[in-house]
């Protein structure tokens, strides 16, 4: 098959920009005759707003233009659609401005007056191109999305029947509710949905409802038009139209106010937004997925959650157990995480088997998310090849002298031969009751850290590549440790 016959297949989208009318009008007579559908823009602003509103496979672009010429727009294709294939076009004694071009990421360089079959010839290269960056792109997105599901570990029977339920809940684009405790993996649950739909192919787009203020929610939800409020200088998409033929991932929904409560409703009702500002009602395409960690249904008996907007949410429900409450999870959960963050930090660690029991007899307040800092925190601070029970900092543990036990400021971390999750309890219930420590979990193995680099750091006489050795991790590790420790 032909380069045109596949275009007129596929009907690749080429954007034309060019200043001159007759310049971009005999580039498009060109190029339509391929089989391409094209459209032609006078400026680089009104190419932006046709690559978001309709997009395109390929932008062939003039180089000198007043104003933003096509050196501007190729860094901003570059900066936010990298896979999107540029063509410039130059002046035939304009070398130097097609060697910049070039050097910036430009596909390649078609020199004006055109020669038609050098155009097509080039355009089309860039089409196949383009369309093989986007393959490669989606491809490394599902396999992302396979290896985050394989990591959703099932073995605990309330799992396995979550699993179950969520293959066949999937290709339906019926609205779910995930319900679980914080930290119990429902952003997952909702990716898990999306990979294994017919929609899988389409964007996947999280919101976070708690972080919408009152004031912004219809603009964020609906989109807006240029000139509607002080501030929005350029019209812009919403999360509706953004995630349209894909789903939308609504999380905190139990968060959100009593204005996003009414207009989420009325989308659902209607399946059409309208942006603000806007006079002409835009229909989307688009599966809603939320997830909360309180019980709405009590939200709704105390008036803080519409009931109609809850029977809508609500379709298909998904409940996720906490970890406690499906303890066959815990130990291959572990092993899977302490797999990834070996790997990371570029050793190979074990459990030893008190260090198991610990894990199975821990209640895991934080369920998952607890679990996988405490297994990275471990790897991070431990000094060993088996990690024993005192590389854990449980939230139950009662001082810092827990966090720190076994650890010493030059030769790392260490467990006593023998030592049991029996005699670590009794240890702990033996001392005096002390005041916890305040703040979350996460921020006391944050102190923790902070104070074993300090020390590692402090011996090592500032050398990071020796403090990292001392510690047990590699370089890489410590550097993006003590930038989010702000050492």
């Amino acid at each position: 098959m032909s380069v045109q016959d596949r275009n007129l297949k596929n009907r690749a989208r080429v954007l034309i920009v060019d200043d001159e009318f007759h310049v971009a009008h005999a580039a498009a007579m060109v190029l339509s005759q391929a089989g391409y559908e094209c459209e032609t823009c006078p400026t680089v602003e009104a190419a932006l707003k046709v690559l978001e509103c309709k997009g395109a496979d390929v932008i062939v672009a003039d180089m000198r233009m007043p104003g933003m010429d096509g050196m501007d727009l190729l860094k901003k294709v570059q900066s936010k659609q990298p896979d999107l294939a540029v063509v410039v076009t130059v002046p035939l004694p304009a070398a130097e401005s097609a060697k910049a071009a070039l050097r910036g990421g430009a596909f390649d360089c078609v020199t004006k007056p055109f020669d038609t079959d050098e155009l097509n010839a080039v355009v089309g290269r860039a089409v196949e191109m383009s369309t093989l960056q986007r393959e490669n792109r989606k491809l490394r997105e599902q396999l992302d999305v396979a290896s985050i599901a394989a990591g959703f570990v099932a073995e605990a029977p309330k799992s396995r029947q979550l699993v179950a339920m969520i293959r066949r809940v999937a290709p339906s684009r019926t609205t779910a509710l995930i319900e679980g405790e914080t930290g119990t993996g429902k952003e997952l649950v909702a990716r898990m949905l999306h990979y294994w739909s017919n929609r899988a192919d389409g964007p996947f787009l999280a919101i976070n409802c708690k972080a919408l203020a009152d004031g912004v929610v219809e603009s964020e939800l609906f989109g807006h038009e240029k000139g509607s409020f002080t501030g929005a200088i350029r019209e812009r998409a919403g999360c509706f139209e953004r995630a349209s033929g894909g789903t939308l991932f609504l999380d905190e929904i139990g968060e959100a106010g009593s204005d996003f409560q009414a207009k989420l409703l009325r989308v659902l009702e209607d399946g059409e937004v309208l942006r603000v500002g806007g006079s002409r009602p835009r229909k989307v395409d688009v599966r809603i997925v939320t997830a909360t960690n309180r019980k709405l249904r009590s939200e709704v008996a105390a008036g803080r959650f519409r009931a109609d907007l809850y029977f809508r949410l609500s379709v298909i429900p998904l409940k996720i157990a906490p970890l406690r409450e499906r303890r066959e999870d815990i130990l291959p959960l572990a092993h899977h995480f302490l797999a990834f963050h070996s790997t990371d930090a570029g050793r190979p660690l074990m459990l030893s088997p008190q260090a198991e029991e610990a894990l199975l007899s821990y209640s895991w307040p934080g369920n998952v998310r607890e679990l996988e800092n405490i297994i990275e925190r471990a790897v991070v601070m431990s000094g060993q090849e088996t990690l024993m029970p005192d590389a854990f900092a449980f939230d139950d543990d009662d001082s810092d002298e827990d966090l720190g036990a076994g650890l010493d400021p030059v030769s790392g971390p260490g467990a006593a031969p023998g030592s049991t999750i029996d005699s670590n309890h009794a240890r702990r219930a033996a001392r005096p009751a002390e005041s916890k420590d305040e703040g979350t979990l996460q921020t006391t193995l944050d102190r923790a850290a902070a104070v074993r680099i300090k020390a590692a750091l402090a011996a090592a006489g500032g050398n990071r590549v020796e403090a990292a050795t001392t510690l047990g991790v590699d370089r890489t590790t410590l550097y993006r440790l003590m930038k989010r420790l702000s050492l």
